[in-house]
Order: C-alpha cells, then structure tokens, then sequence
C-alpha cells in the first residue's frame, strides 16, 4: 500500500504525536541532512542570508522537506558552486502521522471492520508550522543573493500552502544586525564559534572586559 497524498495531513489537528517509547514502530524520516554546502565557513564569510518563511500554519511532511533541499542544493552548485553557500533546514519532522488501513480490493466490504481499532499505524512524519516559521535559511555571499532567491523560489514550489521568500537584514546565521555586528567586530567585542558568534558580556571580572582591556593598552 503506497503512501496517502500529503492533503490528507496538511492540517494540524490534535496533540502531537511524536515518536516516543509509546509509539513504537515509527518509520525513519526521509530528511536526513539539515545542512549542505559550506558548513564550517566562518561567519565573515558568509554575511548574506535569506530565509522561506510559512505563510500558514499547517503541516509539512518529511518527504517534501527533502524534495526541498535536493532542488536549492541542486539549483546552488550548478550556479554558485558547492563552497559558495551554507543551506540549514529550520524545522524538524517530529510529528507521528497515521493511517486505519482497510481493504480497498473487490470483495473487501465483507472484510472491512469499520471502526475498530481505528486509531491507525505510523506510516510517516510531519513538521508542524506555525504562520512565521523559517522552514530553510542560507548564507552566501552578497554577489549571490539573486540566486539563492531564484534557488528558495524552486525550492518553495515543493511545500503545499504559501511561503515567502525574505532577504534578511541580519549579518548571517547571527542575531545581530549588519551595522551592529561591523560594530562589534571593529571594537573587538566578539567571540567566535565556528558559523556563529557571541558578543561578549561587559560582566564580570575586570580584566576579562574588552572596554577594560583596550584602555590597558
């Protein structure tokens, strides 16, 4: 029996469901990897970021989370290349979806049970989306902004329901804007973790204080 077509789960009913010692038997998700592209580049690299954000809230199963990537991952080499971008997959399919099966074959009303034991076996995952949820984010380079918004535009034709495109004003995968990340980078009041960055707390014992340490020097 072939999977049910995702318009009879797209809309979220209920309390989740997610895999559990309870629920058992639940198939793996079909998205297996929520990065692709440059994912060690640091955060200098990389200062442009565009988001798909949900326009609805819904459910989105794992199948087409991964059609998704495949498309932008796909779209990206072929015009940018492999180490000109960092695609990140924002949400997780953890919601359990399930079916009552029944005989759908000739002579089968003599065999179907009706509601008994009804309640339906694991047959897939879903995420579960809110109305502004970032579903996949990507970072790049300035020069490639158009493209990765033509990459998400093809990306997005792969989810039901609406989504928009959005340029983001942040300074990559950080919480900072632009102009404050310039900011703290010229005072000297980051730390860096690999892709993502912190500004340093002004708390604390004096000598680990960049304001204390530059009027030292």
């Amino acid at each position: 029996m072939g999977r049910r077509p995702a318009r009879c789960y797209r809309f979220s009913h209920g309390n989740p469901f997610p895999k559990s010692r309870y629920n058992r038997g639940v198939p793996d998700p079909k998205i297996r990897i929520y990065d692709a592209g440059r994912k060690k580049a640091q955060v200098d690299e990389f200062p442009a970021v565009i988001h798909i954000i949900s326009d609805e809230k819904e459910q989105i199963s794992s199948e087409a989370l991964e059609a998704c990537r495949v498309a932008i991952n796909k779209y990206m080499i072929k015009f940018v290349g492999k180490d000109a971008f960092h695609l990140r997959c924002r949400v997780h399919p953890f919601h359990v979806l399930r079916i009552n099966k029944m005989l759908s074959c000739a002579g089968a009303d003599r065999l179907q049970t009706g509601m008994r034991g009804a309640f339906g076996k694991p047959i897939g995952l879903t995420a579960r989306v809110k109305i502004g949820t970032i579903l996949y984010s990507i970072r790049c380079k300035d020069n490639a902004i158009t493209h990765a918004i033509e990459a998400f535009r093809r990306g997005k034709n792969k989810f039901p329901g609406r989504q928009k495109v959005v340029v983001s004003a942040k300074w990559g995968f950080t919480k900072y804007f632009r102009g404050d990340y310039q900011q703290y980078k010229a005072n000297n009041e980051l730390e860096y973790f690999g892709n993502h960055v912190h500004k340093v707390s002004q708390h604390g014992p004096l000598s680990r204080l960049k304001v204390f340490q530059n009027y030292q020097k």
